[in-house]
């Protein structure tokens, strides 16, 4: 299983890309945000990746992180969802915009994505609930997770022993993930219920999109504190 590819970008289309990894071409498919962040043609890129195997059909998607390729992976555990709409989902929402939609079971959100209609909006919002806290909290993580093999670039005719060029890898989490990762963890330390501090925190970054760990958990937990 191929987990994450490091080499240069050959070629670009709408909706995929070619990686060279030691002479090696890998057709990538990915969300419109991350086509968007790769770099340039003839550029250095690095970049988690999910196959998919099938009878008729081997195919890679990538990701610029973790949490984006943990969503990919839950969203398509959910019936009547394929790689496709996964991505049309992370194209419109972004997996943070995603976090946030889930926890706050917000399934209008989910159906503003090409292809989601009223039906699979509310499917993947029951039965991804319960599993928002657990990919919220990967924000701090993410940079120093690895799931699969990393492919390391060396231009083509290159010994094996010539020195590999530096490339930087998947920038991760944003400080907005950063942040909700922390807050959340922090109120899960003070023994709210993982599903209701993920909603919560959600709810607090959906009014406050540059706040920090520290004005999150005081936000989450007005949001947390008994009514009346």
């Amino acid at each position: 299983m191929i987990g994450k590819l490091t080499g240069r970008l050959d070629y670009r289309a709408a909706d995929h890309v070619l990686i060279d990894v030691r002479g090696v071409g890998y057709l990538v498919y990915c969300s419109d945000r991350t086509m968007a962040a790769l770099p340039g043609v003839g550029e250095a890129v690095s970049i988690y990746t999910d196959m998919v195997v099938r009878e008729d059909l081997m195919q890679l998607y990538g990701f610029l992180s973790l949490i984006e390729k943990e969503w990919h992976r839950l969203l398509c555990s959910v019936q009547g969802v394929g790689a496709k709409v996964s991505l049309a989902i992370l194209s419109a929402l972004g997996p943070d915009g995603v976090s946030r939609a889930i926890a706050l079971g917000d399934w209008s959100a989910v159906k503003a994505a090409k292809g989601v209609g009223p039906k699979t909006a509310q499917r993947i919002v029951l039965d991804l609930k319960d599993k928002a806290p657990g990919v919220m909290a990967m924000g701090g993580t993410v940079t120093e997770a690895m799931d699969g093999p990393e492919l390391e670039v060396v231009e083509p005719g290159e010994p094996a022993s010539a020195p590999k060029r530096s490339v930087k890898p998947p920038s991760g989490a944003s400080a907005a993930s950063a942040a909700s990762a922390g807050a959340l963890s922090a109120l899960a330390n003070l023994g709210y219920r993982p599903s209701d501090a993920a909603a919560a925190v959600a709810e607090a970054a959906a009014s406050q999109p540059e706040a920090g760990e520290a004005d999150l958990i005081r936000a989450a937990l007005r949001l947390l504190a008994p009514k009346g």
